[in-house]
């Protein structure tokens, strides 16, 4: 297998999220290969940070091969030829790199698997802003303190809404809580006056975050979900029950019910008192009346 050619030039700046790549993998490595593959302008090579105090500037953008031969390659040297530096080496510049092909079309978002959906609409979008949260942290000074202001979600969500391609216009100057849905949020959700951060411990964050994610492991199980479907149903057919049964109890009260029916209740009134019954109590009372004259 052919090994790629190494060229002494000056190196491209890295981004953030290079350099803490970088960092962390040289935590794991033992040793840190000081080169990096240039596939982006050129074909396969290996870039060397070029410096006068070890290089020839005779090799400064050249692609360099020591040639290991037995004769003295000093007897045939011509020094209107080529430059004394450059004895022994064999010097190449750099391939262009070939033509890419056309890039394919975008999948379909409603068909398309979830990898291949986020490698082609949210990657290219979120990786951006991830790049940008970084380097807003390090200015924040995140990566030396325990505790900052700096919210990295707040940042998220201000950057990409204002990043949207879409709706790009109009949203350069806007602020966290200028937009709509943060202000629809924070009504029904208001923030407290400490964060979490602040209140709990390390102890008590780390049971909070383990507990959720051993919850989360639970409700993943085929079993579990389908337990929860179907208390979901359940939930949407009994929606205001309460309110279902006072309905109807309201509807039988009101119900007219039909004058055949053997449940309709006889309206009993008192009738009025006639002439006749008059007379008769009246005729009753006073011979009571005389009765007890009599006695007397």
């Amino acid at each position: 297998m052919a090994s790629s050619g190494k060229v002494y030039g000056e190196k491209k700046p890295k981004t953030l999220w290079e350099k803490i790549c970088e960092d962390f993998a040289a935590q794991r490595a033992e040793f840190e290969d000081q080169d990096f593959d240039d596939t982006a302008s050129s074909a396969p090579t290996d870039i060397t940070q070029f410096s006068a105090s070890r290089h020839t500037p005779v090799v400064y953008g050249k692609m360099v091969h020591v040639a290991q031969v037995d004769s003295d390659l000093t007897q045939d040297f011509d020094p209107a030829m080529s430059h004394p530096a450059a004895i022994g080496l064999s010097l190449l510049s750099r391939p262009n790199k070939k033509p890419a092909h056309p890039s394919p079309a975008p999948p379909d978002p409603k068909l398309c698997p979830a990898r291949d959906y986020l490698e082609a609409y949210v990657f290219p979008t979120l990786i951006p802003a991830m790049i940008a949260m970084l380097q807003q942290a390090k200015a924040e000074r995140c990566f030396e303190r325990k505790r900052t202001k700096f919210n990295a979600c707040d940042f998220l969500t201000e950057y990409l809404y204002k990043q949207n391609p879409e709706k790009k216009i109009g949203r350069e100057n806007m602020n966290l809580l200028d937009i709509s849905f943060v202000k629809e949020h924070l009504v029904d959700h208001p923030r407290p006056p400490l964060p979490l951060s602040l209140l709990w411990s390390e102890p008590e964050a780390a049971v909070k975050i383990q507990s959720f994610w051993r919850g989360h492991l639970v409700r993943i199980r085929p079993e579990v979900q389908e337990m929860r479907q179907w208390q979901n149903e359940w939930r949407n057919e009994n929606k205001d029950v309460r309110q279902q049964v006072n309905e109807f109890w309201h509807q039988q009260e009101n119900k007219d019910i039909p004058p055949s029916s053997p449940q309709q209740i006889p309206n009993v009134s008192k009738s009025p008192r006639t002439p006749e019954r008059k007379s008769r109590k009246s005729s009753a009372s006073s011979g009571r009346r005389s009765k007890s004259n009599l006695n007397v």
